[in-house]
């Protein structure tokens, strides 16, 4: 199997101002086809360290994928350092040019020396177009390793990647067959699942693995089969995923890698229904997380952010008795706030939740992280609690995860 390391470039990674998302999301592309990455490695705008990460990918691997540095600016150094680490000279592409005064044209601007440089490639290399961009991608086959120099902007590069680079190689290599598996769940944690899966894992075959991907709320489980046949590892792939699922089913969402608040609106727009959210601890993020997906405003009613006991009261008419007695922090509350956003709005549905998002403010008996839920329609409600993080913004991200996939399920008919 040919292995693959990916070269990240740039200052702006190794001192955190820029996030390296290009690796990750390149790795997925390279597993969609069965490549296997051996490593991914960062390195400063210099050229020693651009020259040294490249022999040490060299030695590990067949293929180099090699991302930023290949702007006009002179802190952008990759093209010039391929070609002394390649000890070849630069050859000027006179279609690459025409391009760029193409490109330029229709900005109503000039190209400049400076980008006319964009057009001078290392004499070894393949073009490979960029076609939401000015800097051209580079394709090298030396002695035995394939290296492929794109730019750092995600978009350019993902388009370069994804009509370019990935049917290139998949054409030159024979890669093994993978076969994947998601499930989606939430409500349970990464030990919580796989203390339940303990036994189903330990009697998996070798070639078929288990990943656990956390995120806050949210719990992606991955099963793959490795080097299989398609009729083989699916058929047997497909049994184990079924008996994974059934003792996951409590916690289960989807079973395709979508994003809980989608799957929300996917569920809203098939029943012609909508829904309406009542926030306190969460300040909104719930509505967020909403209105993210686009067409949301097809089941989507609106948020209210009541983070004060009298907005409470006014705007959503919790009892003052019950704030008085009881707090904003009990299921009677979120009970009253649910039934007063349902008054207010034409929703069919609707969540309230209020909470304890800390550091401060919690107690002996309602400790940080305490969070109640209500959700329900006109004729049921539900009420919940449950015990989240003494961190802030986690327990405001979980709530709000929380919040949605409790609707999920009282859709269903699955809360009791």
């Amino acid at each position: 199997m040919p292995l693959c390391t990916i070269l990240t470039i740039g200052d702006e990674i190794l001192i955190g101002q820029t996030v390296d998302t290009n690796s990750a999301w390149i790795g997925q592309q390279l597993n969609g086809i069965g490549a296997k990455v051996h490593e991914i490695i960062s390195v400063s705008d210099n050229a020693d360290h651009i020259k040294d990460g490249l022999r040490r990918a060299a030695r590990q691997s067949e293929i180099v994928l090699i991302t930023g540095g290949l702007g006009p600016t002179k802190d952008d150094i990759t093209k010039k350092t391929l070609c002394d680490y390649f000890e070849v000279g630069e050859v000027f592409h006179e279609d690459i040019f025409e391009n760029l005064k193409t490109i330029f044209a229709k900005r109503g601007r000039e190209v400049l020396d400076i980008n006319k440089k964009q057009a001078l490639l290392p004499s070894n290399c393949q073009v490979v177009p960029n076609e939401r961009g000015t800097a051209p991608g580079m394709w090298f086959d030396e002695a035995g390793t394939i290296y492929v120099s794109m730019p750092g902007v995600p978009h350019e590069m993902k388009h370069m990647v994804t009509n370019y680079v990935l049917p290139r190689l998949a054409a030159q290599f024979k890669f093994p067959h993978i076969i994947h598996r998601n499930l989606m769940l939430c409500g349970i944690g990464e030990s919580s699942a796989a203390k339940l899966l303990d036994e189903f894992e330990n009697k998996l075959p070798q070639h078929i693995k288990l990943a656990y991907l956390p995120d806050l709320g949210i719990l992606k489980l991955r099963l793959s089969a490795y080097e299989v046949t398609t009729a083989e590892g699916e058929a047997e792939i497909d049994a184990l995923y079924t008996e994974m699922k059934a003792i996951l089913k409590e916690y289960a969402y989807a079973e395709e890698d979508i994003k809980l608040e989608e799957l929300i609106g996917k569920l809203f727009l098939e029943r012609g229904k909508t829904f309406a959210l009542a926030e306190s601890c969460t300040g909104g993020y719930a509505g967020h997380l909403v209105t993210s997906i686009a067409g949301s405003s097809k089941y989507f009613e609106g948020s209210t952010v009541t983070y004060s006991y009298d907005m409470k009261q006014t705007i959503l008419g919790v009892k003052p008795e019950t704030l008085e007695q009881q707090g904003a922090v009990s299921e009677q509350c979120v009970r009253e706030m649910l039934e007063g956003l349902l008054k207010i709005s034409k929703a069919d549905y609707g969540v309230s939740v209020s909470g304890i998002a800390g550091p401060d403010g919690g107690t002996p008996e309602k400790p940080v992280g305490t969070v109640c839920f209500a959700v329900g329609d006109r004729n049921r409600i539900v009420t919940k609690t449950f015990q989240f993080f003494p961190r802030r913004m986690e327990n405001i991200r979980i709530s709000s995860v929380t919040a949605l996939n409790l609707l999920r399920k009282f859709v269903l008919g699955e809360l009791e």
